[in-house]
């Protein structure tokens, strides 16, 4: 007995990866380096484990599951100043939960955002292709019908939002868009984050923006969803943001992120934790405080992805479509057929990436537009990185 819509679930790419490379070993002779998972591997700031250290007496207290007041001051500051939102635009205790990282909270999201049918129909999740899973786990589980919108070179690698017929913007209960996309790496502008909102609105649907790689970009900040809002006047109804300390603070151990937007929204969202969210714990509660507090970490940590991408720039100019991503730290790399280059680049140079067909899925032209594509991360120090792009580099050539 059990859940049969977690049947739809089938095909995590990491499962797929495994499969894929069963019975296919790295060459002994060399390290092998791993570009597969987007793990942040850069040293975690001290004034985290400096925090925690100096909160060691907090541990025997039961968290709040919206967060601290300091911690959700701390955001309140963070977002006000890095979206020059107005003043009282974000209310903390209205505005803003902690969560334990944005995966449970962009899951969350289908739960207090998807009714059993929408008009009379079954509602629609329109999801960027490719995508990051949790986005299909939250669609299939509250029995909503996935619409898969393919971001290619032709649309600038994000969703075509005008090429939505009007029929599936009724049925939509949630739309969601990651900016800096993973794993494409391009920034929605200010003016098409305003057209998705504008079109929630008028359809009356969720729009769900993942802004989880925000902090790491090569030239300009990414506008944001909050910013958006705030040029149509500030209202935040039908708007929910997601940010995370993993990328932005090399943190992604302590799990730790906040949602920020729609009040309403966020008051069913503590109300659904209150019954299975998982708080965290006082400690690194005070420590998320003190991170996104502190800006010269996240200029340190940026400053170490613009080499990596530096070193991309000399060694894979001209080859696999390379361009240099204006966010995140992943190269989507055009080899042609993704799954037999990530064989050959693990067998014969020791590097694993994941093939780009499985983060996307047939959209409704029955297209996958991952299938030519590798999604390589680039998490270690810059001297591993150069080694292993001159591997894929000279293995795919």
């Amino acid at each position: 007995m059990h859940n049969d819509a977690l049947d739809g679930l089938t095909d995590y790419p990491f499962d797929r990866l495994r499969a894929l490379l069963n019975g296919v070993d790295a060459p002994a002779d060399i390290d092998p380096v791993i570009m597969s998972l987007g793990e942040p591997q850069h040293a975690s700031p001290p004034i985290l484990a400096e925090t925690v250290a100096a909160h060691a007496g907090d541990w025997g207290r039961y968290p709040p599951v919206a967060g601290t007041p300091d911690l959700l001051a701390a955001i309140d500051e963070w977002l006000t100043r890095r979206y020059s939102l107005s003043g009282g635009t974000i209310q903390q205790d209205h505005n803003i939960v902690a969560v334990s990282g944005t995966r449970e909270a962009l899951y969350m999201a289908g739960d207090i955002c998807i009714p059993k049918d929408k008009g009379g129909a079954q509602p629609v999740v329109l999801i960027p292709n490719p995508f990051y899973q949790v986005y299909v786990g939250a669609a299939v589980m509250s029995r909503a019908e996935p619409v898969y919108l393919s971001a290619t070179p032709e649309t600038g690698f994000l969703p075509d939002l005008g090429a939505l017929d009007i029929e599936t913007l009724k049925r939509t209960a949630l739309a969601y868009i990651c900016s800096p996309a993973n794993p494409q790496g391009t920034i929605a502008s200010l003016d098409y984050l305003k057209t998705a909102l504008e079109l929630a609105r008028k359809y009356d649907f969720v729009l769900a923006v993942d802004e989880c790689y925000a902090e790491i970009y090569d030239a300009a900040p990414p506008p944001g969803a909050l910013e958006a809002a705030g040029q149509l006047g500030g209202a935040l109804d039908h708007l929910l943001v997601f940010h995370s300390l993993s990328k932005r603070s090399s943190a992604p151990g302590l799990r730790s992120g906040f949602v920020a937007g729609d009040a309403d929204l966020i008051a069913k969202l503590k109300t659904l934790r209150n019954y299975g969210g998982a708080t965290m714990p006082v400690p690194l509660l005070a420590a998320s405080a003190a991170l996104w507090r502190d800006e010269a970490h996240v200029r340190t940590n940026r400053d170490l992805y613009r080499q990596k991408f530096d070193i991309a720039d000399k060694l894979l100019s001209g080859q696999f479509g390379y361009y240099r991503p204006e966010g995140g730290f992943y190269l989507w790399l055009d080899v042609g057929d993704g799954e037999a280059a990530a064989k050959k680049l693990w067998g014969q140079a020791g590097v694993k990436v994941i093939p780009g067909a499985y983060l996307a899925r047939l959209d409704r032209d029955g297209f996958n537009p991952g299938i030519p594509y590798i999604r390589v991360a680039l998490v270690q120090e810059p001297g591993t990185i150069g080694d292993a792009l001159s591997r894929i580099r000279d293995t795919l050539a």
